[in-house]
């Protein structure tokens, strides 16, 4: 019986060691997947927006842009605003394909899981209500999930 207190003690700092490398994880992921969508978003929106006026308008649009701001020839404005909407465009395209290339939301996503699963287990671990080889074989499980973890050097 001693042995099997000893191992339950023993999963529960494995389980504590791996919540703490999820949620370091999860304070570095959750910024950064924040930040690719939020880049995404607004760049995308801004360079609909700078091409819109003079889809709608026109020529006219044009010319009072121009003469806002007092530039020399109404081409300075297309020019400008098809040069903005190129950066912005290629901005949220960047954003979009690192955010997808190392698919921060799916794994934001499996650590949020894993850390709520752990917690659970933890729980029925320490009040005795699961049988040791049980608990284990849910850890196994649990941590599967976040392999990406040991790869990116977290632990």
């Amino acid at each position: 019986m001693d042995d099997q207190a000893e191992a339950r003690r023993e999963l529960s700092a494995r389980i504590d060691e791996q919540r703490a490398s999820i949620r370091e994880f999860l304070r570095r992921a959750r910024p950064r997947r924040t930040r690719l969508t939020n880049i995404s978003i607004i760049g995308s929106s801004l360079a609909a927006a700078l091409t819109v006026g003079p889809a709608t308008g026109g020529k006219k649009f044009t010319e009072a842009i121009q003469g806002l701001f007092s530039l020399s020839d109404d081409s300075v404005v297309w020019r400008l605003l098809c040069l903005a909407a190129v950066v912005l465009s290629v901005a949220a395209a960047v954003a979009t394909n690192l955010a997808n290339s190392t698919n921060v939301a799916a794994q934001v996503t499996a650590a949020e899981t894993c850390n709520a699963e752990l917690e659970g287990l933890q729980l029925s671990l320490s009040l005795g209500q699961l049988p040791l080889e049980d608990a284990i074989q849910a850890y196994r499980q649990s941590v599967a999930k976040v392999s990406f973890l040991d790869s990116a050097g977290v632990r």
